[in-house]
């Protein structure tokens, strides 16, 4: 997966996430990555600072701080509260937005993503439902498809 920063036409900047830079890159060509806040489609990559990985390639090395700073294990946790939250409400964001723009196909997922991957039906935004050996199926035939995000109180 790879986190792309984006601009619209009308300067507002949104992050978005995308299997590989190619799959943003075929989105962008169809026109189906739209502005969160003003619904355009003109939208292009905004520079980014890159990723830095550690001598050992799996862990991102950390920049150390510019001076030390020094926390409470209340305030460690805190923070650590805070930035749960704080992804939690954007993937809350990032699905209610999709559940809003996309059409629920159902099971019949697996079929639709194919037809439109294989130029049979227009393109349009899906989501629905498929096993894990349909997805990887989708996946190894290279339709483009990501799991709609779930939070812990989705499974209560």
């Amino acid at each position: 997966m790879i986190r792309y920063t984006l601009r619209c036409e009308q300067g507002h900047q949104f992050e978005s996430w995308f299997q590989s830079s190619s799959a943003y890159e075929s989105q962008e060509r169809r026109h189906l990555i739209n502005c969160p806040s003003c619904g355009s489609d003109k939208v292009e990559r905004a520079i980014m600072a890159p990723r830095v990985v550690s001598k050992k390639g799996r862990e991102p090395a950390r920049p150390a701080p510019a001076t030390p700073v020094e926390t409470t294990p209340n305030e460690s946790t805190s923070l650590m509260m805070a930035q749960e939250r704080e992804l939690r409400s954007k993937l809350k964001e990032l699905r209610d937005h999709i559940v809003k723009n996309a059409d629920n196909v159902g099971d019949r997922f697996p079929n639709e993503a194919r037809k439109m991957h294989y130029g049979d039906i227009e393109h349009r935004p899906i989501y629905g439902e498929a096993s894990p050996e349909e997805a990887r199926a989708l996946i190894d035939e290279g339709v483009e498809v990501s799991p709609l995000p779930t939070l812990p109180e989705d499974r209560n």
